[in-house]
């Protein structure tokens, strides 16, 4: 056979093992390793898949619980009896001393056991197999703690608020005061008062959110008082008014008590007055208040009475020292001030003790006080002095005489002030220790209160006279009287008769003038002295000059019926009419005249005048 030559390849020699050999080993047992690392990785994921389809994946818990390798009914059993909260929580919501308990459960609060147990599958079972791959392997060497579903029925709570509400909530009630005669009753207030759900709600859900095991929650309440109050302070001052009388009284100048007036009870119930007043702020309250216009118009009715005035101080000049000394003392003026009176009367009915209110008055001070000196009243000399007589006086016409006399002694007439004798005499009058006597009257003697009061206004009339006083009001009587005439000459005499005649001069002297009187019964004599200054002046008296003389009347008789049988008694003596003039004439220090003036008086004739019995036979003669 033929053939081609055959190359035959030279035998090379075997390598030996060196590094790169063994590198390639152990790659490829490396490989080969991972391969199956990742087969049986592979089969195991397979395998946990499997093992795991319809169960949660092991690492996984929820409320303490254990859940891995749990189906989801066996999860919620085990979860079931495990939660307690909604029973175990418990919440006190508290009013003031008052307070309602309730569970989390009664508040709406419920565990979702199948959520949570879905939440706990859901973990590694519901993402791509990568991601349910590396959640499982995170649960299984990590754990996973699955929060429970708690769900918070909020309704339920604002339910169980709002019965709570029921026990809580009230209407503001006014209160009210009623006054029967003296009886007196009130009805207090109530407080509005109503439950704040909502402001309570957010409380609460904050505390159950943190699903904290029970606390105290107090009710928001918003109150509001009554529209009207005060019932109680106002029927404690009525029944303090009307606990007893309110007595007034008051004292005289000496110091004597005057009064009592008392206010009965019936009489300060109908007084009071029961108001409503605006506090400003929406509400009313009770006030009391007293209307005393009663006591006032009865106030006001008795004021005159209890005026006084005010009283100077009267005094005496001595000739040795050249001072005057006080001979009465002054006391200050008042009248009743009737609105502090009223007020304090307000006062006494609302205390319940010391109800004895003394009058309240506005006093004013006398012109002329006590210490009062003559240098600063200007009183140095006797400026005037003059003197008449009451001889044959009966005793009663001495009486006045006195009295009067007594009403001008130690007064002061300051500079430009006008003497008014009737002003300063005061009412001739019983009351004023006056008593009757025989007065000229409408052209006639009768029987009056204050005969012989006219010779003291006739004395000063004479001393204003010499004194050079002008002389602004003078009367004289209708006819000639005997008394005015004794060691005296006609034409100088003052009538005054009350309230229409009166003897007035005016000091027109920068100084005051002092008056005294003197009665001396030894002579039965009446003397007035004025002291002051004399301002450098002189008065010349002339006269009388006596005209128209006309002869006395017949006599005449009038019964007098306290005399019996042949009894007569003379009141009245026959007198000449005349016109009587004096002059006076004023002179300066140098001797000029400075002033000049004629007095004119006209007499009517007179008759004398008997008084018989009633049935004398001479009253039909007369």
């Amino acid at each position: 056979m033929s053939g081609y030559p055959v190359h035959r390849p030279q035998p090379q020699p075997i390598p030996q093992p060196g590094i790169n050999t063994w590198l390639i080993r152990m790659l490829v047992l490396s490989i080969s390793g991972a391969v199956l690392l990742v087969l049986a990785l592979g089969a195991f994921l397979t395998a946990f898949e499997m093992r795991y389809t319809e169960r949660i994946v092991p690492g996984i818990a929820a409320y303490g619980v254990d859940l891995g390798g749990m189906t989801r009914a066996e999860a919620e059993q085990a979860l079931a009896s495990h939660f307690t909260y909604d029973k175990e929580a418990i919440f006190t919501f508290r009013y003031g001393d008052r307070f309602w308990q309730m569970t989390a459960g009664d508040l709406g609060v419920s565990f979702d056991v199948q959520a949570t147990v879905e939440e706990a599958f859901a973990y590694g079972h519901e993402g791509s197999v990568l991601e349910d791959v590396v959640q499982q392997a995170s649960a299984w060497f990590n754990g996973r703690s699955i929060a429970p579903v708690v769900q918070y029925d909020q309704q339920i709570a604002a339910d169980k608020l709002a019965e709570i509400a029921q026990e809580i909530n009230q209407a503001a009630v006014n209160a009210s005061l009623t006054v029967s005669g003296t009886t007196v009753s009130t009805t207090p207030g109530v407080t509005g008062r109503r439950l704040d759900i909502v402001a309570t709600l957010n409380q609460l859900d904050t505390i159950i959110l943190q699903l904290n095991t029970g606390a105290e929650i107090p009710l928001v309440v918003n109150e509001w008082p009554s529209l009207v109050w005060g019932e109680e302070e106002a029927a404690a001052q009525i029944r303090t008014a009307l606990s007893g009388p309110v007595t007034l009284i008051a004292q005289d100048q000496a110091g004597n008590q005057l009064g009592p007036w008392t206010a009965t009870v019936d009489q300060i119930a109908a007084v009071l007055a029961i108001n409503l007043a605006d506090q400003g702020d929406g509400t009313l309250r009770y006030t009391v208040d007293i209307n005393a216009d009663a006591f006032q118009a009865y106030l006001e009715m008795l004021a005159p009475g209890l005026i006084m005035l005010p009283r100077d101080a009267r005094f005496h000049f001595n000739e040795d020292t050249r001072q005057i000394e006080v001979i009465q003392h002054s006391a200050n003026g008042r009248e009743l001030d009737v609105t502090e009176t009223l007020n304090q009367m307000k006062a006494g009915i609302l205390r319940t003790t010391d109800r004895v209110v003394p009058m309240v008055f506005a006093y004013t001070l006398p012109q002329y006080h006590d210490n009062s000196s003559a240098a600063e009243l200007g009183i140095t000399q006797l400026v005037a002095e003059t003197t008449t007589y009451y001889t044959g006086s009966t005793l009663n016409r001495r009486t006045n005489i006195a009295v009067a006399a007594a009403k001008f002694d130690g007064i002061l007439i300051g500079p430009g002030e006008e003497f008014s004798f009737n002003h300063l005499l005061g009412d001739i009058s019983l009351e004023n220790e006056f008593v009757e006597g025989k007065i000229i009257y409408g052209g006639q003697t009768v029987t009056g209160v204050g005969g012989g009061v006219c010779q003291v206004s006739t004395t000063a009339f004479r001393a204003a006279l010499l004194a050079g006083f002008p002389i602004i009001e003078r009367n004289s009587h209708g006819y000639r009287v005997g008394y005015y005439e004794i060691n005296s000459q006609p034409g100088l005499d003052a009538a005054i008769f009350q309230p229409t005649a009166d003897f007035r001069f005016v000091n027109d002297t920068p100084y005051h003038l002092l008056i005294e009187t003197s009665i001396y019964p030894a002579n039965d004599s009446i003397q007035f002295r004025f002291y002051s200054t004399n301002p450098g002046r002189q008065v010349v008296m002339e006269g009388p000059v006596i005209r128209n003389i006309t002869s006395p009347l017949p006599t005449r008789y009038q019964a007098n019926p306290e005399l019996r049988g042949d009894q007569q008694q003379q009141i009245d003596w026959a007198k000449e009419g005349a016109d009587v003039y004096f002059t006076r004439r004023i002179l300066n220090a140098s001797g000029e005249q400075i002033s000049e003036e004629t007095i004119y008086t006209h007499y009517q004739a007179w008759a004398s005048i008997i008084e018989v019995a009633p049935d004398s036979a001479l009253l039909q003669n007369g």
